[in-house]
């Protein structure tokens, strides 16, 4: 028997829908591990599809395309190692989630998803059928447990491949993140390798999907749960993993241990690389977005730049005559820095050209609202007729507090393709601002040092509509409103656990009936990148009419 086996794993980025450019992919990993010498080369979850598929892969003509792209593969694939990959499976009218071996030639063995995730993002039980229980497959004379995803959370596939004779453990994920994630990873992977006393390989997608960015970060553990092998979080990477066979079984031979990011570096680099993705496997080359010299256009800029490089970004300031010389400069100041493509576009005659046709219906009626969002609604305006002109994606720019309570002017500022901090407190903005302000990565594209200058970042927020206005005017203060968000949002809690906390009833109150009269623009809000796990899409699915109130 051979006392070593050679696994290639292949963190890598797949797009959805793109079965030729996926399977591409797969090929190049493959001819890598052939090149190396492995016996193994393993793919993620559903890679050869890409993942998250949602109802796509319900579509008969679909499941057929992916399953040919896969028998194509194993064809292409047959002098050399076996090839392990994720792929849709049909077998009469069930349709799998399923773990495909390619060897000599042909699909020699299936793993199928046993337990399908029902929660957050996921919603595999009305996709997929249930995978029976099955055991591990054989490639040379070596056995392996293919747990998928899902199975490896659950101690009952591992301990069933265990009994039936596999001496490893290779899970293949598609786990998107959200803020410390991987701790919950590994905590579930080490209970798996103490549990069997096996070597686990935990291997997962990178990449940005609508929402969602899967961030990489896999890993190896021994018997015991101790690391042999860290790939990096978020960066497309090829590794060679060695187990060799000892008394005592199969050891992973301990490799090299990339850094793990602290969780706000995670945070801007999971904003980064979402817009990056978002644009680059939907076509768009460039972006814009209005830049108020606030601090959540400000951040967003910075975003953008590093995702797409300051050359692709334009800027536009939109003023009134309620924007302050403080934001003008501000505004203009951050352009600076960053080195993007800056425009100046006053609104005043557009706005009285739109006052004077409403005027006959408006007479005798007091300005309110109203006026303010004509302002909102017409940048909305000019910056989609850019975003036309020049081909490039408007980005909005409203933070989680106020995408919570409804704080933006829906077909105004709310106009845009896509939102990089929209599962983003607005405390948090004001942290990462900062963060960004002091750090600076090779995976960045914009320059290092203070692209944000302090003032944008300390002064008091506010939407200037109206002379003086402040957010605080109509909103508590954000650390109070973040606070309680936290509790009503994220933890699902009740106006009780707010009070428990020490905010006021009447507070809370308002908040939650903000929350709740919001969601219809929620439905309407451009997806964003998911911080999270209740951030505003799949996460947290709410009616639009909605009566109840918490009277607790």
């Amino acid at each position: 028997m051979a006392d070593r086996f050679r696994v290639t794993l292949a963190q890598l980025n797949p797009t959805v829908g793109d079965l030729v450019g996926n399977a591409a992919k797969a090929r190049t990993a493959w001819a890598e591990g052939r090149k190396a010498g492995a016996d193994l080369v393993a793919l993620p979850e559903m890679f050869l599809t890409g993942y998250n598929t949602q109802d796509l892969v319900m579509r008969p003509v679909f499941q057929q395309a992916a399953m040919a792209a896969a028998e194509q593969l194993a064809q292409d694939c047959a002098d050399g190692p076996a090839l392990a990959i994720g792929c849709p499976w049909v077998d009469g009218d069930k349709l799998f989630n399923a773990y495909l071996i390619l060897k000599g030639g042909k699909i020699s063995s299936q793993c199928l998803k046993h337990h399908l995730p029902n929660e957050t993002v996921f919603d595999e039980v009305r996709i997929f059928d249930v995978g029976p229980l099955g055991g591990p497959y054989a490639v040379g004379d070596t056995r392996i447990g293919s747990p998928i995803c899902e199975d490896g959370w659950h101690e009952d596939v591992a301990e069933t491949l265990e009994e039936t004779g596999a001496e490893f453990l290779l899970i293949p994920n598609g786990s998107p993140y959200y803020r410390n994630k991987m701790e919950v990873r590994q905590n579930h992977m080490v209970a798996r390798a103490v549990e069997t006393g096996l070597p686990v390989i935990y291997l997962n997608l990178v990449g940005g999907q609508d929402d969602q960015v899967f961030d990489g970060g896999t890993f190896v553990l021994n018997p015991g749960g101790a690391l042999a092998l860290q790939m990096p979080v978020f960066d497309e990477a090829i590794t060679q993993l060695d187990l060799q066979r000892t008394p005592e079984g199969w050891r992973a031979v301990e490799g090299e241990k990339a850094h793990l990011p602290d969780e706000w570096e995670q945070d801007y680099r999971t904003m980064v690389e979402s817009l990056r993705d978002y644009m680059g496997k939907t076509g768009f080359k460039k972006a814009l977005l209005g830049l108020s010299g606030g601090v959540d256009s400000a951040i967003v800029a910075a975003i953008a730049v590093d995702a797409i490089g300051a050359e692709n970004v334009r800027c536009v300031m939109l003023p009134s005559e309620y924007t302050s010389r403080e934001s003008l400069d501000d505004a203009e100041a951050v352009a600076e820095a960053l080195g993007v493509h800056y425009d100046y576009v006053p609104i005043a005659e557009g706005r009285s050209a739109i006052s004077n046709t409403l005027a006959p219906l408006f007479a005798g009626r007091d300005e309110d609202l109203t006026e303010e969002n004509i302002q909102s609604r017409l940048r909305g305006l000019l910056l989609m007729a850019m975003s036309n002109k020049f081909g490039e994606m408007l980005l909005t720019t409203g933070n989680k507090s106020e995408v919570a309570v409804g704080y933006a002017t829906i077909y105004g500022d709310m106009n845009g393709g896509y939102n990089p901090i929209k599962d983003l407190y607005k405390t948090r903005v004001f942290e990462t601002c900062r963060w960004r302000n002091g750090n600076h990565r090779p995976w960045m594209m914009g320059p290092a040092g203070e692209v944000i200058r302090p003032n944008v970042i300390d002064k008091p927020p506010s939407a200037e509509l109206r002379d003086d206005q402040k957010d605080s005017d109509s909103l508590p203060d954000y650390p109070e409103l973040d606070a309680i968000l936290e509790i009503l949002v994220d933890q699902d809690g009740s106006i009780a656990d707010c009070v428990a906390k020490g905010f006021a009833r009447e507070t809370a109150k308002r908040v939650e009936h903000l929350i709740y009269i919001s969601e219809y623009k929620r439905f309407q809000s451009a997806p964003g990148a998911r911080l999270s796990p209740r951030a505003f899409w799949l996460d947290r699915r709410y009616p639009i009419v909605n009566r109840f109130r918490d009277s607790s």
